[in-house]
């Protein structure tokens, strides 16, 4: 197992480009990744066939992130955001929705200026109460990563048989109240080359995005270490010409380097 493993439920703070000074929850194995895609690019590295570790208890991250804040606020510690990441998709947790309840109540007692963050891939939206809890959250960031069925399946290797379109389906649930997060690259793998920053990408790309209607769409390029070789990294002209398109919608756009 290559890429960048969190070996706690509850990490940091890191300073994140995207959210400031950011308290990390992990809620998957401390010793592996679990997570229905497999992307090309995630710094946790390839998500390995029928790998099974002990999930975060409920109880456990409770008590941990109650110590951690604890902590943080006896140092007077500028805290952001306490923010869903680490190896692999949160979401996927059974007990997610009565987690999201835990975190909101902590975070009002500790730090009632802070935002709660979900980083999803988007692929548990067909189950409603999913949607409603992240709902619950201030900053639901739902990842959308290519225009074409095509090229979102070489990009994110889905396992769990999702499709692009029944992804922008459900993202449309939201009626608005969320933001979508893309990372725009070039490569090759597998002998199939790609590029989401085509012309022909970027059009359908555009159209998910005006019928998604987020609150802010998050555009940035390779930042770390990518399990897969042969990836390119989007340079900041590029993405300020997709932001552009997108700000034309009349949705606002923020770039990351």
């Amino acid at each position: 197992m290559s890429g960048i493993i969190f070996d706690k439920a509850v990490f940091g703070p890191i300073k994140s480009r995207r959210l400031g000074n950011s308290l990390g929850i992990n809620l998957l194995p401390t010793d592996c990744k679990i997570c229905n895609f497999n992307c090309i690019y995630c710094e946790c590295g390839w998500t390995e066939p029928k790998v099974s570790g002990k999930l975060t208890e409920r109880n456990h991250l409770k008590t941990e992130l109650r110590l951690a804040l604890i902590d943080l606020k006896a140092k007077n510690f500028p805290l952001d955001s306490i923010t869903f990441a680490g190896n692999g998709e949160p979401t996927i947790h059974p007990d997610f929705i009565g987690i999201v309840e835990d975190v909101t109540a902590l975070r009002n007692e500790f730090y009632p200026d802070a935002i709660v963050t979900v980083l999803s891939n988007s692929t548990t939206l067909s189950k409603p109460r999913i949607i409603e809890a992240l709902l619950k959250t201030d900053n639901p960031v739902m990842k959308l990563d290519a225009g074409s069925e095509e090229t979102y399946q070489i990009i994110n290797r889905s396992l769990a048989g999702v499709s692009l379109l029944k992804t922008v389906e459900n993202l449309c649930k939201f009626e608005g109240k969320l933001i979508i997060q893309t990372l725009f690259l070039r490569g090759e793998y597998l002998g199939e080359k790609f590029d989401n920053t085509t012309e022909k990408e970027v059009k359908l790309w555009l159209q998910h995005i005006e019928r998604i209607q987020p609150k802010y769409v998050m555009l940035y390029p390779i930042d770390r270490a990518t399990p897969a070789k042969n990836l390119e990294k989007v340079s900041q002209e590029e993405l300020a010409a997709i932001a552009a398109k997108v700000n034309a919608l009349g949705i606002e756009t923020k770039i990351y380097g």
